[in-house]
């Protein structure tokens, strides 16, 4: 806990920093205050939106999922291949160093895992019925390896900062540029007081552009993250164990992957096609042969 509000504070620093440098830099300041505008009144609402939003959303991960997905959380194994799921999660947990996570299972025909929660010591990993059919164990311990070490790397609240910070950035440059379309269009209009209907388009727009350059950088940060989730499983349960697991999804795949669309976003092994071109970008998911391939690499550099 203390160490997620260092980083929230230090995040919050940087960021209130930067903005201010970048301000006095390109001497806005003077330009804001002229136009009627609290700056640094404007950075803290920024933040406070930008990063509000991203806290809530990682705060309620673990319900929003069993709510999403109706995953049912293993308690007490019934079965025997529910025991050895369970077995297998705390194994690897304990090889990554980590509290044990929460254990569920939900119905869908998608080969699918994912991790979720608030906190390393706070996690969930849920695996689909798909997965556990059409996967051998050995496959299913890489994915689940791959699972676990997002939350050995603390991914869920550093890609919450780093949601926080992009919001923040948009929040705040689209109302500038609102201030800078609007001061434009009424430019000869000396009697005009308060912000006209040039500073809402602008606004709006801008916060579209923004928030769209914005996801490719959250994408990206995300498909290396899938590299050393990738790497973290090779190392906990195997690089054979890994592998064989994406060479498996890599194969399901060619015949058409099944698609779950009922919470799509909290998929973090999910099979969704090749996207090429512009939509690449915003993928968060490096494509299959280029993390075996990365993979593979490791395995010959060690």
């Amino acid at each position: 806990m203390m160490k997620r509000i260092f980083l929230l504070t230090v995040t919050n620093v940087a960021v209130l920093v930067l903005l201010t440098a970048v301000i006095s830099l390109l001497h806005l300041d003077r330009w804001l205050t002229a136009a009627g505008i609290n700056y640094p009144l404007l950075l803290v609402f920024s933040l406070v939106v930008g990063f509000s939003g991203s806290f809530i959303s990682l705060a309620i991960s673990k319900w929003m999922a069993k709510m999403a997905y109706q995953i049912q959380i293993i308690d007490s194994p019934q079965t025997e291949g529910e025991e050895w799921l369970l077995n297998t999660v705390r194994s690897l947990a304990a090889r990554a160093r980590i509290a044990m996570p929460e254990v569920g299972i939900y119905q869908s025909p998608e080969v699918n895992a994912f991790a979720t929660g608030p906190s390393r010591s706070n996690a969930l990993v849920a695996v689909s019925s798909g997965l556990l059919s059409q996967m051998n164990r050995r496959q299913i311990e890489g994915v689940l390896g791959h699972e676990l070490t997002h939350v050995s790397n603390g991914d869920m609240v550093t890609m919450t900062l780093l949601q926080g910070v992009v919001n923040t950035f948009v929040v705040f440059l689209s109302r500038i540029i609102g201030v800078a379309v609007d001061s434009f269009l009424n430019r000869d209009n000396d009697e005009r007081r308060g912000m006209g209907m040039g500073f809402f388009i602008g606004m709006f727009l801008s916060e579209i552009v923004l928030g769209i350059l914005a996801s490719f950088i959250v994408a990206w940060y995300s498909r290396q993250r899938e590299f050393r989730a990738d790497a973290g499983s090779a190392h906990i349960a195997g690089p054979d164990a890994m592998l064989s697991a994406l060479r498996g999804l890599q194969a399901l795949s060619e015949g058409g992957p099944v698609i779950d669309e009922r919470s799509a976003s909290l998929n973090t092994l999910k099979i969704n096609g090749k996207p090429s071109g512009f939509l690449s970008l915003l993928a968060t998911h490096p494509p299959l042969e280029e993390r075996i391939a990365a993979l593979e690499r490791l395995q010959v550099a060690a």
